[in-house]
């Protein structure tokens, strides 16, 4: 996520809950994306640095658990931008330049001079962010697929490129052996079926054999994920889309929660003030007057009772609105009462953090060492494979 500003209710809504259920079911990665905050506020740096301390404590506020995954810092692993330097001597003008939200941003922050290539590049950089942890899945909505495909067709034209490796064939052969017998010729049949009958089922079994199998060190998997697709040795690895579920926000003017529309509920707002916004949330238009009816479907205080109130009190709303049963104040309550209901275990694990802001330098600085570790692995195989090693 890029520190741009106070996290909301939005960002909790949209990523946070799946990052959370994430981090139980794999070895998951989350970093503070400094560098990329700079792609649209290079002009004005100043907060970046209190808002990535921000930020991270609103992820341990959350949730989010250091003891499960690898929280870090971007410009703390400098690797980050040898890669992205490496990977843009080859990446065509062309690509960056049809990503989708490229012209689309541009259009929407107008009031930005975006014509820098720092901002067409981001989304190299963001390939390099994931390539550089041979990262198989990046949770993302549908919004982001392209970006994901992206960095799957600048991993590929880079193997392409640089995969080169003597005696790669037996080298693969002599790998195929320490599968066992039995694995060995399964995947010889699935690399069969899919070279010579494209048969993407076929890829999609021999990639979770390689997957599964424990006595294969990164090389030789490397090695037999190239030799199945007909391809070289594998350097960088191809992402795939982990496609999440992405709840809509709303915020307190019905349009989607988002600090550009002055709408929002920060992550840990206090009481009198998350109670103040949505007392004064804007109703459906209609009831001036606590005895006329209204209708839900017309006010933004409903799209928050879809998300936090439950059937019933979903069903008092519906009855009590469109009868006049209720008031505007008496809808509005539970949506307090279950939003403050919500924050209370944020607020208590971001107490600590605030208490003591070394706890949270210790997190970051652990992070960024083990994610140091796993990109300077990656980055000896780049540089050999395009051989500036000089060893």
């Amino acid at each position: 996520m890029r520190p741009t500003g106070a996290m909301h209710l939005g960002h909790y809504h949209g990523a946070l809950k799946n990052w959370i259920t994430l981090q139980s079911e794999l070895p998951c990665l989350f970093f503070v994306a400094d560098w990329h905050a700079l792609t649209t506020h290079y002009d004005d740096p100043g907060q970046i640095e209190k808002n990535t301390w921000e930020m991270l404590v609103d992820w341990l506020a959350a949730g989010v658990d250091p003891s499960q995954a690898t929280l870090f810092i971007q410009s703390r692993v400098p690797e980050h931008a040898e890669l992205h330097l490496l990977l843009s001597m080859a990446t065509p003008l062309g690509w960056l330049e049809r990503v989708p939200t490229y012209k689309d941003q541009q259009e929407k922050l107008q009031d930005r001079d975006l014509s820098t290539y720092g901002f067409l590049g981001y989304p190299l950089l963001q390939a390099a962010d994931v390539l550089i942890y041979r990262a198989t899945q990046v949770p993302v909505g549908d919004d982001q697929v392209p970006h994901v495909e992206m960095m799957r067709e600048i991993a590929r034209r880079f193997n392409h490129l640089y995969g080169k490796e003597k005696g790669f064939e037996q080298n693969a052969i002599d790998a195929i052996k320490k599968l066992g017998s039995k694995r060995a010729k399964l995947y010889a049949e699935l690399r069969t079926e899919f070279q010579e009958q494209g048969k993407v089922d076929s890829l999609e079994q021999a990639h979770a054999l390689l997957n599964e199998a424990q006595n294969l060190n990164m090389i030789d998997r490397e090695r037999l994920f190239g030799y199945l697709e007909g391809s070289r040795k594998l350097i960088l690895v191809e992402p795939q889309v982990k496609l999440t579920a992405a709840s809509r926000m709303p915020g307190l003017d019905g349009l989607k929660m988002s600090k550009s529309y002055n709408n929002t509920i920060s992550l840990r707002e206090d009481k009198d003030s998350v109670t103040r916004k949505v007392r004064t949330m804007v109703t459906d238009p209609a009831r001036i007057r606590r005895t006329d009816p209204g209708d839900p479907e017309k006010c933004p205080v409903w799209q928050l009772h879809q998300v936090y109130s439950d059937t019933s009190t979903r069903l008092w709303v519906q009855n009590g609105c469109r009868s006049a049963g209720i008031g505007c104040l008496d809808c509005k309550q539970p949506v307090i009462d279950a939003i403050i209901k919500e924050q209370e275990p944020m607020q208590e694990r971001a107490q600590q953090y605030l208490d003591d802001p070394t706890l949270v330098r210790a997190i970051a600085a652990d992070g960024c060492d083990k994610a140091r570790k796993f990109a300077q692995e990656t980055m000896r195989d780049v540089r050999e494979a395009m051989g500036i090693d000089y060893n």
